[in-house]
């Protein structure tokens, strides 16, 4: 999130929004995950602000977002190492997750050997894994 104008718990709290008031479903893909959120409106460029701004912290996620009738449709997939494929169990768990608190997400990130570098402030600078 070094570039991101938002703090971890702003973007939290953007996600318990946003998922609590579109998602309709959420299934895991041979590919990685897909949200399904109601195409009402505004929710499709927030879906693509958001997949931007995560993009640009952790750039081995890639998005697609499409339309599908009245649906926002959100695939998400990851590279295949170990640290990705545990954060986008993390990304999938967001609905139930999101409401916690962002001190929450990092010990339960850090029990899967995943630890955040952050600057001062409080912006994650790198997310390194480091398997016990």
């Amino acid at each position: 999130m070094t570039t991101a104008p938002d703090t971890p718990q702003q973007r939290l709290d953007e996600y318990r929004s946003l998922f609590g008031q579109h998602l309709i479903s959420r299934e895991k893909t041979a590919q990685g995950i897909r949200f399904q959120l109601r195409a009402e409106p505004g929710v499709e460029e927030q879906v693509r602000d958001l997949a931007a701004r995560e993009k640009a912290c952790c750039a081995f996620f890639a998005f697609d977002i499409r339309l599908d009738g009245g649906q926002v449709i959100w695939d998400c997939a990851v590279s295949d190492n170990d640290a990705a494929r545990a954060l986008l169990e993390e990304y999938y768990l967001l609905p139930e997750t999101a409401d916690q608190n962002p001190d929450e997400m990092e010990k339960r990130l850090a029990a899967k050997g995943l630890h955040f570098r952050t600057e001062p402030g409080g912006t994650v600078h790198q997310i390194v894994h480091n398997p016990a």
